[in-house]
């Protein structure tokens, strides 16, 4: 099977994925939660079975983190660290993709 074929693949799945999450009428930390559980397993099995490219992943990362970011309210400038980190005072219970 072609990896670059999947690679865009995954990463339209993901487009889409958050376009449908973002339009539903749900609170922010609800979309938040349809994305933990829902859209992030969903999209690791191609991650892991096949062999995609890390800029591509870092391309689905970044998707993942503009919506994260408005569906929490916070500023658009806020580091993937503040949003990551696991030693911080203030933790998210979130997991990048890139972690996975």
């Amino acid at each position: 099977m072609n990896h670059t074929r999947r690679g865009s693949e995954t990463l339209e799945l993901a487009s889409e994925s958050l376009l449908a999450i973002n339009k539903c009428g749900l609170q922010g930390k609800f979309k938040i939660w349809c994305l933990q559980f829902m859209l992030i397993p969903k999209l690791l099995w191609p991650l892991l079975v096949y062999d995609i490219c890390s800029s591509t992943v870092e391309a689905i990362e970044a998707k993942i983190n503009k919506y994260t970011r408005k569906w929490l309210g916070v500023p658009p400038g806020l580091s993937d660290v503040a949003m990551y980190c696991r030693k911080a005072k203030l933790k998210l219970p979130m997991k990048s993709i890139l972690e996975e």
